[in-house]
């Protein structure tokens, strides 16, 4: 490994900034790009075949492009589809983002435990399995939501997000069932924890939101060792889309750490 590695975010869109937030505090030596396939946004709405050879086209771009020794899939959907794909074909390391089950429902003090994606996520056999193998004795509720994602994104840019629609979007999540209420929930999109802090206020009762961006830094430090102090370079963007940042999103960005999209 090198004494300043590069390490490369990936996601659909803008989720995976709460990811890069915490592989950055983790890794203050590395170099550090994030790049959004914002062109084809949300995943969600793709078929498993286009999905697929969509993510392994950009990211044989993006490997070439800019040669990291970590590619982090800060995406849930496509984590659970194309991780197997990914490793087979490229020989850099990957660490997916997969729901976070396992810990939520050792955890757990109701036994009621929800499970927050997008609809592909949720449905996916990768996601039943880890029920089927974490579940610890816990009822596991899949909420799959149509449009959190975007409204995420639409939030992080500055635009209007009503309470309500937000609200209504994490509603199936809570439940009430022989005198037990849900406690836990799994956020398994990472662009959920961007509305983090509304999710709290507007939820009916007070529940353990689990974010996986903690675990996912830790373990990028498992595969490449602590870095020294010192930023040796500004984080850099890349958009699929090739389209300019908006000034509200171009001071988002500034606010995870990343200047300008990079010119490539």
């Amino acid at each position: 490994m090198t004494a300043t590695p590069t390490i490369l975010v990936f996601d659909s869109g803008l989720g995976g900034l709460t990811v890069h937030r915490e592989i950055a505090k983790a890794q203050p030596g590395a170099r550090l790009i994030y790049a959004a396939d914002d062109a084809f946004f949300p995943y969600g709405r793709h078929g498993e075949t286009e999905l697929i050879a969509r993510v392994v086209a950009v990211m044989s771009g993006l490997i070439d492009t800019y040669q990291p020794d970590l590619v982090v899939v800060a995406c849930n959907t496509a984590s659970t589809l194309v991780l197997p794909e990914l490793r087979a074909r490229f020989t850099v390391p990957f660490v997916g983002t997969v729901p976070a089950i396992k810990p939520a429902c050792a955890e757990s003090k109701s036994r009621l435990v929800s499970v927050l994606g997008t609809v592909a996520t949720v449905r996916r056999e990768y996601t039943h399995a880890l029920i089927r193998d974490f579940a610890q004795g816990c009822d596991v509720t899949l909420v799959g939501s149509p449009r959190l994602a975007e409204l995420a994104e639409a939030a992080l840019k500055a635009e209007p997000v009503s309470d309500a629609d937000i609200a209504h979007e994490i509603a199936p999540c809570f439940i009430e069932k022989n005198g037990a209420r849900t406690d836990t929930v799994v956020l398994a999109c990472t662009h959920y924890p961007l509305l983090l802090d509304r999710m709290n206020r507007l939820a009916p009762w007070p529940v353990r939101f689990i974010d996986p961006a903690p675990a996912i830094a830790r373990r990028v430090t498992d595969l490449l060792g602590p870095t020294v102090p010192g930023r040796p370079e500004p984080a850099t963007a890349h958009f699929t889309s090739g389209k300019p940042p908006s000034a509200a999103l171009e001071a988002a960005l500034t606010g995870f750490g990343i200047g300008l999209p990079a010119k490539v």
